[in-house]
């Protein structure tokens, strides 16, 4: 039986409405973000990111574990270098150590890292 007709999860940042903003665009989804909530939703209305701020937000460090990355995103895409200028465009970054060949990690613009992954 199930609870709830779909899961969405909240991600700790210094400022909701430019992470939002950043993973609104990375998605194509609709942005709704104040400086007290960020939300984005997908086309259908059935997956939702949220952000929130956190006072003293202290970004993961990649790759360490000094400050633990405590979750991430995959994001799907065809080719890596057809999508990486877009995500560096958008605000990410790329850090030095990338430890697979299937996806590369990137972080976002409040440091929490995420992975573009083909198949």
């Amino acid at each position: 039986m199930a609870i709830a007709a779909f899961p969405s999860f909240v991600m700790d940042c210094p400022d909701p409405r430019v992470l939002a903003t950043f993973y609104g665009d990375l998605l194509g989804w609709k942005v709704d973000a104040s400086d007290e909530w960020g939300e984005i939703r997908s086309p259908d209305g059935n997956q939702c990111i949220c952000f929130q701020p956190v006072k003293d937000f202290k970004a993961p460090v990649w790759p360490g574990q000094e400050v633990p990355q405590q979750m991430h995103l995959d994001v799907m895409v065809q080719d890596f270098d057809s999508a990486e200028p877009a995500v560096l465009e958008l605000g990410a970054t790329k850090p030095e150590h990338q430890p697979g060949k299937t996806f590369r990690v990137y972080l976002d613009p409040a440091g929490h890292p995420f992975c573009l992954c083909t198949d």
